[in-house]
């Protein structure tokens, strides 16, 4: 993973668009923010963004496009089919392929989601001197499904999704204050120490990505994670569905410094567009 730290995310996408890159994408493009995926049909959106708007910790939206396969505001001039290194597609609920080019299960109704990554304050949790371990091993993210319901929209319900990573008690209350400046990615910690109250019974046997070594003294930490959608479509049972694969993200060219602000500002923009348009009616 190291290799590709110091690349740019255009560059990057040209890699994984040419297969040279299939797997997870800890560590790549320092500096700047990943990103979820979910792609659903128009007629099941509206519910999804009112998921996401109720569930902010898995879901923070980056982006919503609407019947185009082209990025726009997370990374202008990437092809969201194809610039992702491993895609999943869901038919009817069920997981049935792993891919890494999605253009052939693209349709003209389709919406496009782009959700925050946790992935993204990683790089700031390493400025602290904190040991990310899935990173130093060179591995995938462990995630796990927990017993925690996220609050339902229309057709779409299911359990949170959680990332972990161990650290020392000291370094967790040091990574809840970091990331605690990131709620565009998904903020603190939910849960740090106490994986039964998450109804985890091993953390060492994850759901998704791979199981991690813990040091003596460590304790494990959980984020919401942005694979919750995943569970949630399982129970939705849509007749097609693209994600990314868990822990193949989209690497956009926003920084992670300036993701917060720039979201914000468009929050702004958008509801003063919003209020001109109701003045003008």
């Amino acid at each position: 993973m190291s290799e590709y730290g110091d690349m740019r995310p255009e560059d990057l996408w040209i890699k994984i668009r040419n297969g040279e890159i299939t797997g997870q994408t800890s560590g790549m493009a320092n500096g700047y923010a990943q990103a979820n995926l979910v792609i659903l049909p128009e007629k099941y959106a509206g519910d999804f963004e009112e998921f996401a708007r109720k569930n902010p910790k898995p879901c923070p939206l980056l982006e919503v496009i609407h019947g185009s396969k082209f990025v726009k505001d997370m990374g202008e001039g990437a092809n969201i089919l194809t610039d992702i290194p491993k895609y999943r597609i869901f038919e009817n609920g069920v997981l049935t392929k792993e891919v890494t080019d999605a253009t052939p299960y693209w349709q003209e109704d389709f919406v496009v989601f782009l959700i925050g990554c946790s992935f993204s304050f990683e790089e700031a949790l390493m400025e602290a001197h904190i040991d990310i371990r899935h990173i130093s091993m060179g591995c995938n993210v462990p995630m796990f499904k927990t017993t925690t319901m996220c609050e339902p929209a229309g057709i779409f319900k299911g359990e949170l999704v959680v990332s972990m990573r161990p650290m020392t008690a000291q370094n967790a209350m040091i990574a809840d204050a970091i990331t605690g400046r990131f709620p565009n990615v998904h903020g603190a910690p939910i849960n740090i120490g106490h994986p039964e109250k998450l109804g985890i019974k091993d953390v060492l046997k994850p759901d998704y990505g791979d199981p991690v070594s813990f040091k003596p003294g460590e304790i494990p930490v959980f984020w919401a994670c942005g694979v919750t959608p995943q569970a949630v479509i399982e129970h939705a049972k849509l007749p097609l569905v693209i994600t990314h694969a868990p822990g193949c993200m989209f690497i956009t060219n926003k920084l992670n410094s300036e993701i917060n602000d720039f979201l914000e500002s468009k929050k702004i923009n958008n509801s003063i567009m919003r209020s001109e348009h109701h003045d003008f009616l």
